[in-house]
């Protein structure tokens, strides 16, 4: 069963629609520069209508220092932080110990080279979200609608459960599913009519494809 999770949730509409369509996880955004970001009390009310044993609350952290992280714990649970920043394994394991977390580090990736940071990370995370390499310049570390070479992948064992990002739409989330192997998947961009607004039918249609690569079950 491929794993969906549904990320820079901003309203309700979006939220309702990953749901019910049986993501896995949904993704909150704390990273100011982002369309998608959310203050700790919106995301705290957002996932207030979660269902009990609904999907995990991802909060989504860009080189944050500690009190951001406690600001946000303190207005409402998460399940999991995403480091999407320059974040060290050190960091990581640092952020793990003081939250008592799992933590998902994600690594922009371009190259084979850029693979071998798996090892360095995987002793103090536990888990990778692979995604698309942000071009130079870029504004935000992620969501910026690109894929990477899915080839990189394939057959690759990754030591940590891990999610593939980058680029993914209804329309090839089920081709880079089989082409990777990848457990789970992530999408933001992908699933929105305007830049940083879910659309609740893109939504729906890419948890659908996903479940569907790989036979049925739940996104």
């Amino acid at each position: 069963m491929t794993l969906a999770k549904i990320c820079g949730l901003a309203d309700a509409a979006g939220l309702d629609a990953a749901v019910a369509g049986g993501a896995g996880m949904v993704g909150f955004v704390f990273f100011p520069p982002s369309p998608r970001a959310v203050t700790p009390a919106r995301a705290a009310g957002l996932a207030a209508s979660l269902p009990a044993g609904g999907p995990l609350r991802v909060g989504l952290f860009v080189d944050a220092p500690d009190e951001l992280v406690a600001a946000v714990l303190a207005a409402g649970p998460l399940d999991l932080l995403q480091l999407h920043g320059e974040e060290t394994p050190a960091r990581c394991a640092a952020l793990r110990a003081r939250f008592g977390l799992p933590v998902m580090k994600a690594l922009g990736i371009a190259e084979a080279s850029d693979l071998a940071r798996i090892a360095d990370y995987a002793p103090a995370v536990d888990r990778f979200l692979l995604d698309a390499k942000a071009p130079p310049g870029a504004a935000l570390p992620g969501g910026n609608a690109a894929a990477f070479d899915w080839s990189l992948l394939a057959g690759r064992a990754i030591p940590r459960p891990w999610l593939l990002a980058g680029g993914l739409t209804p329309g090839n989330v089920a081709a880079a599913i089989r082409a990777t192997g990848a457990p789970g998947v992530d999408v933001s961009s992908g699933v929105e009519r305007a830049r940083g607004v879910k659309d609740p039918a893109l939504v729906a249609a890419f948890l659908a494809a996903a479940r569907g690569a790989d036979g049925g079950g739940t996104a």
